[in-house]
Order: C-alpha cells, then sequence, then structure tokens
C-alpha cells in the first residue's frame, strides 16, 4: 500500500503574498483641503469697531427711547436683589421671579432665611435650574452676611465676591442696581451684543467689560448695563436678531445684519 504525502509547506514569501492578495482594497484618504489665502485673511482681520462719535449716539439713541431703564428681576432689599441674582445663573429673569415671590415673602433677611433651612428653600426654588446647589448656597451666604457683615450686604466688590455663589458678575449687577456703581455685568445678551454692533472685540466676559467701562460715555456709565442687556435679551437676539425693530440699525457694524428702519 502506498504511504500518502502531505503537500510541502508553501514557501513563507508565496503565503504573506496570497494574505496580502486577499485583503480589501484600502480607499484612498483626501489630502485636506487648504483654506484659500481670502478666508484666512478674513479671519485675521478684526472686526470693525465705532467710532466715538457713533458710540455716543448709540447711548444718547438708548436714553431718548428709554430714560429709565429698569432690571426685570423683582426684590424688596438689597439682600433679595443679591439672592436672585445668585439664583439668576443659567436660568430666565421671568422664572426666577415666579419662584422668589413666595420665598421672599416667607424670608427677606438673612436671619429669616437662615430659619426656613435650606430643605425648605429648596422647595420654593426648585422651578430653577440647579436649585440644590443654589439653595445651598443661599443658606451659606446668609451665614456669612450675619458672620461677617452684621446681616447687611456690604458696598464693596471684594466683600461681595467673597459670598458663596457672588461671582464679578452677580457683584457688578448689586453695585449697579442697588448702589448706584457705574459697573458693567456681562451676561451672554452683552456679550454677543458688544462683539456684534463694534463695541468690543473681547474674546471673553472680562475683556468685554474692560472695554465697555472705557468707552461708554460717562453720564451714562449706570443706565447702560440694562439698555444693553435689554437690547441684547429682545433686539439683538442669538439666532434671529430683530434689526428691523433696531434704533441702532445704521451704526451697528454686524456683517449679516438685515435690513432696518431708519431711526427717526
Amino acid at each position: 500500500m502506498a504511504k500518502t504525502t502531505s503537500p510541502a509547506p508553501r514557501p513563507k514569501k508565496a503565503a504573506a503574498k496570497i494574505k496580502a492578495a486577499k485583503k480589501p482594497p484600502t480607499k484612498a484618504v483626501k489630502p485636506l483641503q487648504k483654506k484659500s489665502a481670502a478666508k484666512k485673511a478674513a479671519k485675521r482681520r478684526p472686526r470693525k469697531k465705532v467710532t466715538q462719535a457713533e458710540i455716543q449716539e448709540i447711548f444718547d439713541r438708548f436714553a431718548k427711547a428709554t430714560p429709565d431703564p429698569k432690571g426685570e428681576l423683582e426684590y424688596v432689599n438689597v439682600y433679595t436683589l443679591t439672592v436672585a441674582v445668585v439664583l439668576s445663573a443659567q436660568a430666565t429673569d421671568a422664572g426666577v421671579n415666579k419662584a422668589t415671590r413666595a420665598l421672599f415673602k416667607a424670608a427677606n433677611t438673612p436671619k429669616k432665611m437662615l430659619a426656613l433651612g435650606e430643605e425648605t428653600v429648596r422647595d420654593y426654588i426648585k422651578t430653577i435650574g440647579l436649585y440644590r446647589n443654589k439653595a445651598k448656597n443661599v443658606i451659606l451666604l446668609s451665614q456669612k452676611l450675619i458672620d461677617e457683615h452684621g446681616g447687611n450686604v456690604p458696598e464693596d466688590r471684594d466683600a461681595l465676591e467673597g459670598l458663596p455663589g457672588v461671582g464679578r458678575k452677580t457683584a457688578n449687577v448689586v453695585l449697579n442696581m442697588y448702589f448706584g456703581h457705574p459697573t458693567m455685568a456681562v451676561d451672554t445678551h452683552v456679550f454677543r451684543l458688544a462683539n456684534r454692533i463694534g463695541l468690543s472685540s473681547g474674546k471673553n466676559p472680562a475683556e468685554v467689560e474692560e472695554d465697555l467701562l472705557r468707552i461708554i460715555p460717562v453720564e451714562y456709565g449706570i443706565p447702560a448695563h440694562h439698555w444693553l442687556i435689554l437690547h441684547g435679551r429682545y433686539i439683538c437676539k442669538a439666532r434671529k436678531p430683530e434689526c428691523q425693530k433696531c434704533i441702532i440699525h445704521d451704526l451697528c457694524k454686524f456683517k449679516d445684519k438685515a435690513p432696518g428702519t431708519p431711526f427717526v
């Protein structure tokens, strides 16, 4: 009976060629298209800024349209204003007002707020975003006001920013709205508006605040804060700015602005 012999092993090189042949062809990777020089130059080109004469005209018009602008947060004293501004972070003024009307009837001083306790405060403000952390801060700042400031809200930036939940923007609002300081609280509306219309090219709130404080006419130092917030909130909106209603349309440097109505 003849012996069967096993096939001879393939050479390694031949096996590698067969294995390589079985692999599916790889798709050619398209090289990344380089941005045109024109686009790069446009990106580097600074935005147009308004002139000092245009700045004066912008705020003259705001003053004519709304001589006595008011903030929309509801409060009964400087303490409740401070609490309301702390609660307004990442929330609407309307939503905060809805929650604080009942809260401030129950507690309008640090002592009364501490008597309510964190859990009860939480129940009052649970319709507001981040209410658990905010309730904790309200209790902590109330305690600190009693321990370090005799239960009074201080008229001092550093002392205000030392309170739990109070940052620079909150301190600016309190100093401006209650104590009458010419401060500028840069929220999302003011940041967007200042960059759009050419008042600033700041890349963060601190830079925008610095620019605005430097260029706003002295006589408008206090109300300017309200004018910019309200104009950004109701006219120069993020997605669909209502340029047809804008009283500074002809002065605005926003390149994508829609047709407006001439100012009279």
